[in-house]
């Protein structure tokens, strides 16, 4: 048995139900230089969730991170099975929802200190379901906050949603060799256009659902019929960390947009919700309607409401 054991925690991120959104595993740790890359992506197959993601107290003056209002400063890391990745929407409010539950910070606000060298924000607001604007680039968790807590945690059940706040990833044209040709996934969709980011390699693909007829069943419902090829999707491997498809919500349905993320390259076959992908969603739609407030569903098998908000 380990003499140090480390805190860990199974989060639901991006809903308010049980067994629903993202999972993510959080693992606290004190000593990550003591590791190497290879401990993580074991202890992220071991987990066998989409995402793990590692945190290590930045200690300042010497105080214990538990200690201080201070100290709310953290390491972050996110791993899938086979890989790490370099910025992940889910594990972060998923870290979040486990220090501000667990009460292991007791400031309002968490910084985290990712690899590549991007610093995200994370805020702990009161509860405001039914407000206007709400939260990504930022993006807000409301209700469920289905952690699995470690024995010794503990939790007050405080009534709070958590703010994200996400860099915008600008969208580039596609060079022709650039373009997906994904054609048992789209089984025969019209593709309005596709574009990319970089530097993820996030490919978004939107497609015309909506164009032809303003009804329900032609948007939404034809991104959740969506029935992809995996086999035909690994077959990418290398060429982008994933392919997003996104199409107008229809009238009525309380979402402006709809989306489904997809990344077998990196060991997740389908993203049931996926923050990281709404840095480049949230202005390709905010420009496209003409808004800046905006609300998204990640219509995956499991689901994802996102509240979103964009700020230039």
């Amino acid at each position: 048995m380990a003499k140090n054991p480390i805190k860990y925690a199974l989060v639901d991120a991006f809903t308010e139900k049980p067994f629903k959104g993202n999972p993510a595993a959080v693992c606290m740790l004190e000593d990550e230089d003591k590791r190497d890359d290879g401990w993580f992506i074991r202890v992220a197959a071991e987990f066998n969730a989409p995402i793990t993601c590692f945190l290590t107290p930045i200690r300042h003056d010497n105080d214990a991170y538990n200690d201080s209002e201070s100290d709310h400063c953290f390491n972050i890391r996110w791993f899938t099975s086979i890989v790490e990745v370099n910025l992940c929407g889910h594990g972060t409010l998923a870290a979040a929802e486990y220090l501000f539950t667990c009460g292991l910070v007791k400031s309002e606000k968490i910084e985290f200190v990712t690899p590549s060298g991007i610093n995200l924000t994370v805020k702990k607001i009161p509860s405001c379901r039914n407000e206007d604007t709400l939260g990504i680039s930022k993006v807000l968790n409301n209700g469920y906050n289905g952690v699995e807590y470690p024995l010794d945690a503990h939790s007050d059940q405080e009534d709070f949603s958590i703010e994200m706040d996400f860099p915008i990833n600008a969208l580039h044209e596609c060079d022709p060799e650039d373009i997906p040709n994904i054609p048992l996934t789209l089984s025969g969709v019209s593709v309005l256009n596709v574009k990319k980011t970089v530097p993820l390699g996030d490919v978004l693909v939107s497609t015309n659902f909506f164009l032809f007829a303003r009804i329900e069943v032609s948007s939404g419902q034809s991104v959740i019929d969506l029935k992809p090829n995996f086999n035909e999707l690994q077959e990418r491997k290398g060429r982008e960390r994933a392919i997003c498809i996104t199409g107008k919500a229809p009238e009525g349905s309380g979402f402006d947009f709809v989306s489904r993320v997809f990344a077998p390259t990196i060991g997740v076959l389908e993203d049931q919700a996926c923050g990281s992908c709404h840095c480049a969603l949230t202005p390709y739609w905010g420009k496209k309607l003409g808004k800046t407030d905006l609300r998204s569903y990640m219509a995956s098998p499991r689901g994802g409401v996102f509240d979103l908000h964009l700020d230039e």
